[in-house]
Parts: C-alpha cells; sequence; structure tokens
C-alpha cells in the first residue's frame, strides 16, 4: 500500500498542464473499482454523483458525515489517490471548513475540490474574501496534518452566468488568482467550453486549470493543447449509469422484454472486483 503522504504527492505531480489528469468521477466501490481498472491514475468523487446514490438532491442535500463515509469507502477500494468533491466544505464558517478538511484526511483522500457558491443554491456566488478565507482555512488544516493536500478551487462563474457575459472571464480570472494566494493547488471553472475562454483561462492563471468534459467539449487532446491540467467529468458516469437502469426498466414494465439488459458486465465479472 502506498502512504497517504506519497499519494497526495503523486495526485499532485499528476497535474501537468498540457498533458491533464483525466478524472472519470466516481460514486461508491463498484464504480472506483471500474475506473480504476479502466487505466485511472487518480479518483475524484462528484457530489452529485454521491447524492443520487445516496437518496438525496445535490447541492445542499448531502451532509459532511456522508460525504465523509462515502469518500472513505472508495478511498479503501483502491491504492490509488482520491480527491472528494466536499460542496462548499459543509461548514458555516471557514474554521468549519477546516474542520471537514481535517476529517477528509482521516478518509485517506488527499485532494478535495472547494467551490465558491453558498450553502444555500442561491445564484450569487460567496464574496471572493471569504472564499478565499475558506480555502486558506482548508489548507491550514492540510498543513496541521501534514499531508500535502491538492486543493481544487472551484468558481461558479460560468456555471451559474455571474454578471454580465462579457465580464465573466476576468471575473473568473480575478476569484482563481485570490484562491491561489489563499492556498489552493489548482482552478475548476467549469460551464464553460469555449477554446478561447479556457486558452485564456489556463495562461491567466500560475496553477493548473481543471475543465469539465463532456460531449459539447472539445476533447482530451484540443484541451492539453489549450494547457488545461485537469479534466473532470463530473456527474457524467452516473448519469449514463442511471440513464441505463431507466431504460432497462421501463422496457420490462412497458413492452414485457429484457433487451435493456443484454451487454450488462454479468455478475461474475463484477462480483470478481471484490476480493473474496
Amino acid at each position: 500500500m502506498t502512504t497517504q503522504h506519497d499519494k497526495a504527492k503523486l495526485l499532485n505531480d499528476l497535474h501537468r498542464p498540457g498533458d491533464p489528469l483525466v478524472l472519470a468521477n466516481v460514486w461508491d466501490g463498484v464504480s472506483a473499482r471500474l475506473v480504476a481498472a479502466a487505466g485511472a491514475q487518480a479518483l475524484a468523487t462528484a457530489s452529485a454523483s454521491v447524492s443520487w446514490a445516496l437518496g438525496v438532491r445535490d447541492g445542499g442535500g448531502l451532509d459532511r458525515d456522508r460525504a465523509l463515509a462515502q469518500t472513505a469507502l472508495i478511498a479503501a477500494a483502491v491504492d490509488l489517490p482520491v480527491t472528494a468533491d466536499l460542496e462548499t466544505g459543509f461548514g458555516a464558517t471557514a474554521a468549519e471548513v477546516g474542520e471537514t478538511v481535517t476529517a477528509l484526511l482521516a478518509t485517506g483522500a488527499v485532494g478535495v475540490n472547494l467551490e465558491d457558491g453558498p450553502d444555500d443554491g442561491a445564484r450569487e456566488l460567496r464574496p471572493v474574501a471569504e472564499a478565499a478565507e475558506r480555502i486558506a482555512a482548508a489548507r491550514a488544516a492540510a498543513a496541521a496534518a501534514g499531508v500535502p493536500l491538492y486543493l481544487n478551487a472551484r468558481t461558479d462563474v460560468f456555471l451559474r452566468g455571474v454578471g454580465e457575459p462579457e465580464g465573466r472571464l476576468d471575473e473568473a480570472i480575478a476569484r482563481g488568482l485570490a484562491y491561489v494566494e489563499a492556498g489552493a493547488s489548482g482552478v475548476f471553472v467549469p460551464g464553460t467550453a469555449d477554446p478561447a475562454v479556457i486558452a485564456a483561462l489556463a495562461k491567466a492563471l500560475p496553477v493548473p486549470l481543471n475543465v469539465t468534459g463532456s460531449p459539447a467539449a472539445p476533447t482530451v487532446a484540443e484541451l492539453a493543447a489549450l494547457g488545461v491540467g485537469r479534466i473532470s467529468l463530473g456527474p457524467g458516469l452516473a448519469e449514463v449509469a442511471y440513464a441505463a437502469v431507466r431504460r432497462a426498466a421501463r422496457e420490462v414494465y412497458t413492452e414485457g422484454t429484457y433487451g435493456g439488459l443484454a451487454g450488462g458486465l454479468g455478475y461474475p465479472e463484477l462480483n470478481g472486483l471484490f476480493p473474496a
């Protein structure tokens, strides 16, 4: 087994602008093992996927204890670096975000994703200074634990459509720079697939840029050429998996046939992912 410190260092090293780390986000032990077997170098959770798997809405439905318990399950399922999407940090204050990160490190995870939206899901983002303070608290908690945590600071300027369109790039850059100064290892800017915007972000930020991979986004090779350092699929895999469940269930209840079950992995292969 690799030590937690070694996993943390590896996760940091895997973020290389121009040679991005690709993260097919997982939500449970099976998805973790399948993605690892596919060749992943590290694993990431997606808060939406974890929330749905646990029967709650994304964006405020998940609580810290269940998020951390699911992270611990995933970290125990694979011998790879694991980074967790912890939404806004599960804390009303910066100090509570620090406590969340301390608890996260106890799960064996070595990375975290923290976003600058509010806990109540309102359209407005947190003030920059407040969001930066929460990042600084997360960094301090990791330093106190002696773990070089990869801290991915997410800004939702584009995702939430904050402000006028012509000002969003500058706002995302300004927020990203503030978060880097507060201790962020990288900056995640979801909500845009525009190559020109992505290239500008990658050039302006002194840390690896994380963007979302989707059917509408440039390919991995194209994003690499733009200088991206990390590509996340977010809840994409869970959406595909649950779509297959819905198709098969609807078919059997409406048509009385089982075609949706064809092409499944099969009991032996899935059961074989786990030791006896």
